[in-house]
């Protein structure tokens, strides 16, 4: 791989001196670049931890307009993808990074710091075999011997990111007699005293996630997801994610609120998300109209703060389609202008206490005996689904207790059925990738995701009539290493993960 050349010298190309948490977003814009020798783990760390929420931040970019959350100018359907952007990141910068880290871990004894380490990697490694299958790795720390590494099969490096996770959680839950804690470096957690707790409850409930996927092909079961969770987040301030300062801009804000104030790109929201929250696709029966998170995430407007007249339902855009709703009227939801997501300062997550409850629901479901068209669950399984709701409700700060109490939420033990869980899910998972990983798992199934259809075809539709199923690899990789291929077909062909 071309772009790992760099390590012939190893210089470290993100690196900044962390003064304060506001400074942690200056990377990339050295004074200069520093031989390895000259800086330490908490000179990088940072860095890589930045560069793991972003490059889920880049793939969402695409992956959130397959999963039909929104479409760019409101309605546009993306076509296959390379993930271009999150592939550089991953092997440009963080697993170079977490190269020389795993070694200044190791020659230091800081084991504790090399614990998160490893969740860090085991967190990027996992992420590429999902978007694009097999992936290189074990040749790409060696660049002198292999500039061109060949692709590992992906179930392996799957199985590789697991077992790091696991080295994680048994170095976290024993003594670290080094003593080196987290500092300011640590951008998702804090540090201090209490950061390596937080960092194991996220190892714990990172696993549950892999292992939910793997149920499918991979050889995990329903229990070992449950005893993962049972020591996994607690609450949502245990959420991993990205907190922006005041002199940044969350990327979600620069896009859809300036770009889109300035007549340039935005995404506006699709009707997939909007009908599970308008009372469309799950009417309310009580005295509520609408999902209380609609107006704090969105605005109903006709034009840039240009309320539309009191009364107009919430209509979100068809993917694919020309500007309407599913009702053939305009479709008026954009992004709100100090929204949760949507202002400068709003974090980027990555994952969260409410997925881990619905990752509950859905386990405890299962192993039940539920399928995607089955009712009734366990009183643990109901319990985590309307405790999910409720984190989700509190993370963005609104009432929802008419909501969750209403008729169509709370349907009782005895009817839940998988798509009340995916739908509840895939609200809370707005701009985030695990999304399409649900979307795989179930092969895009519209008793698992109500309502669910294929973006609007259009005459030069690429692959019309199917699905999107992973990305390609970037021509940045086919172009130079033969041992890479470029096939544009491979974008409808699914992993071994969601086969």
């Amino acid at each position: 791989m071309k772009n790992n050349i760099k390590n012939l010298i190893l210089i470290i190309s993100t690196i900044f001196m962390i003064t304060g948490c506001d400074n942690y977003l200056d990377v990339n814009t050295p004074s200069g670049a520093q031989e390895e020798s000259a800086i330490g783990m908490k000179d990088i760390i940072g860095p890589v931890m930045k560069n793991t929420v972003l490059a889920n931040y880049y793939a969402t970019t695409v992956f959130g307009n397959y999963v039909q959350n929104f479409g760019s100018y409101g309605y546009g359907a993306s076509g296959f993808t390379s993930l271009g952007s999150t592939w550089n990141i991953i092997y440009t910068d963080i697993l170079p990074d977490i190269n020389v880290l795993e070694a200044k871990a190791t020659e230091s004894g800081a084991l504790h710091y090399g614990a998160v380490i490893k969740i860090l990697e085991a967190i990027n490694i996992s992420f590429a075999v999902e978007c694009w299958g097999d992936v290189p790795y074990s040749q790409t720390n060696d660049p002198i011997n292999y500039p061109y590494p060949t692709l590992d099969d992906g179930k392996i490096v799957y199985n590789q990111a697991l077992t790091l996770l696991n080295e994680a959680i048994t170095t976290l839950e024993s003594a670290d007699p080094s003593g080196q804690l987290l500092g300011n470096e640590d951008i998702i957690y804090g540090g201090g005293a209490d950061a390596f707790g937080k960092w194991l409850r996220a190892a714990y409930t990172f696993k549950a996630r892999m292992q939910l996927k793997m149920m499918k092909n991979g050889g995990t079961t329903t229990s070992d997801v449950l005893t993962s969770l049972s020591k996994g987040f607690n609450s949502n301030l245990d959420d991993f994610q990205l907190n922006y300062p005041t002199d940044k801009n969350n990327p979600y804000y620069s896009i859809n609120i300036t770009q889109r104030g300035s007549s340039n790109f935005y995404y506006a929201l699709n009707d997939q998300l909007i009908s599970l929250m308008n009372g469309n696709q799950y009417p309310f029966v009580g005295t509520i109209t609408e999902d209380p998170r609609l107006s704090s995430i969105f605005v109903n407007e006709t034009g840039v703060g240009v309320p539309s007249p009191a009364g107009t339902p919430w209509r979100g855009f068809m993917n694919g389609g020309d500007g309407e709703s599913s009702d053939g009227q305009p479709g008026n939801v954009y992004y709100k202008d100090g929204g949760f997501y949507t202002s400068s300062t709003s974090p980027l997550l990555l994952f969260t206490y409410s997925e881990a409850l619905f990752i509950k629901a859905e386990a405890e479901f299962l192993a039940n005996g539920g399928s995607t068209t089955s009712a009734g669950t366990t009183a643990s399984g109901y319990s985590a689904y309307l405790a999910g709701i409720q984190a989700s409700m509190d993370k963005l700060g609104v009432n929802g207790a008419a909501y969750i109490a209403d008729a169509s939420v709370d349907v009782g033990q005895s009817n839940l059925q998988l798509h009340n869980i995916m739908r509840e899910k895939y609200i809370s998972n707005i701009h985030n990738t695990e999304t399409y990983n649900d979307f795989r798992r179930y092969n895009f199934s519209s008793d698992v995701f109500k309502g669910l259809a294929l973006r609007v075809q259009q005459p030069d539709d690429e692959y019309a009539g199917k699905w999107f199923t992973k990305a390609i690899y970037p021509t940045t990789e086919t172009n130079t290493n033969s041992n890479i291929p470029y096939d544009e077909s491979s974008s409808v062909t699914n992993i071994w993960l969601f086969e």
